[in-house]
């Protein structure tokens, strides 16, 4: 991370590693997400209230924009919505 902008790193393995990314409100923001194995609905990672969507081919890193506007607890989930993470923006 810089002064100007933030990027987190999420391994998606049977979950999502870390399930909490931080980031700072104000300052643009990106979080690359990398599947590492083929487990069923993790092939998809999307968000409503951040606006992103992304398919995950393993071992393929996706990068998302991430809108760090308005601070709060934002979800993220797999295609089926079976899996969760979260970002939180202070």
């Amino acid at each position: 991370m810089t002064e100007n902008t933030q990027e987190a790193k999420v391994e998606v393995a049977g979950g999502y590693k870390p399930n909490v990314v931080t980031l700072k409100k104000g300052i643009p923001a990106k979080i690359s997400f990398t599947r590492t194995n083929d487990q069923g609905c993790l092939d998809v990672v999307h968000s409503k209230t951040l606006g992103f969507e992304e398919e995950l081919p393993i071992n393929v890193t996706k990068t998302v924009d991430i809108p760090t506007d308005k601070a709060g607890e934002f979800d993220f989930s797999c295609g089926m919505d079976m899996f969760f993470g979260k970002v939180v923006i202070e």
